[in-house]
């Protein structure tokens, strides 16, 4: 069921609508970063002077200069680690889109979903993206402790947030927040699983910001799928 899902969510990649939630989510990454290195920069000029003594070498004018050029090679750095979350963050304003998409295709003859209000979108949204960033600052100290492991560690504790929301705001447009916390809990394992599927790719740069879409193109196959399977069991 879990590779059904991710496979068919790989097949409507080049679909006009997730090409359009794609580029949406990567523009407003860049410009979110863009805007953050801009800032970071202007910081950088407002707190170092234009000259500096140092002992031995006497008054320097290029401290400012080696800051902003270090500067860049930290964006660099944390644009790497911040562009999923952040994509993900933006893509989730954009879950309806890929999810009527998908059902569009592959489960026509649904009725309409409640959908998910903008700002509780926006609020999830926000949510997430802290919880995110703030595990994974976490997750690397205990990355130096678990040594070889480090990858299956990142996979496990990605897996189970990318599992957990992407599930829940799936699951939130036909069954409501309650409705979706309880599927959500019968079935933590699979939805973990899921979620250890998509993680796999953020260590693959570029290929990991198709993540955000996948994710919730995956999530919708499994949410459906799930709930034709407990029909046929009842």
């Amino acid at each position: 069921m879990i590779f059904a899902s991710f496979t068919a969510a790989l097949g409507q990649l080049t679909d006009r609508r997730f090409l359009r939630v794609l580029l949406l989510g990567l523009g407003l990454t860049l410009a979110l970063l863009f805007a953050l290195y801009t800032a970071f920069i202007y910081l950088i000029g407002w707190a170092t002077p234009d000259t500096m003594t140092l002992p031995i070498v006497g008054e320097v004018g290029w401290i400012d200069d080696l800051l902003s050029w270090g500067s860049i090679l930290l964006m660099i750095a944390l644009s790497v680690f911040l562009m999923v979350p952040v994509a993900s963050a933006f893509t989730g304003f954009f879950l309806d889109d890929v999810a009527e998409a998908v059902e569009a295709k592959h489960y026509p003859g649904l009725p309409p979903a409640q959908g998910t209000p903008f700002f509780d979108g926006l609020i999830d949204a926000i949510n997430f993206f802290g919880v995110l960033v703030a595990v994974n600052l976490l997750a690397m100290i205990a990355y130096f402790f678990v040594g070889p492991f480090a990858p299956v560690l990142f996979w496990a504790v990605n897996g189970y947030l990318l599992g957990r929301e992407y599930f829940t705001l799936v699951a939130m447009r036909r069954i409501g927040r309650q409705g979706a916390a309880a599927m959500r809990r019968r079935y933590s394992g699979r939805i973990w699983l899921a979620g250890v599927l998509m993680a796999m790719p953020l260590t693959i740069p570029v290929v990991n910001l198709l993540v955000p879409l996948l994710g919730a193109a995956t999530f919708t196959h499994l949410y459906h799928k799930t709930v034709a399977a407990e029909a046929r069991a009842s």
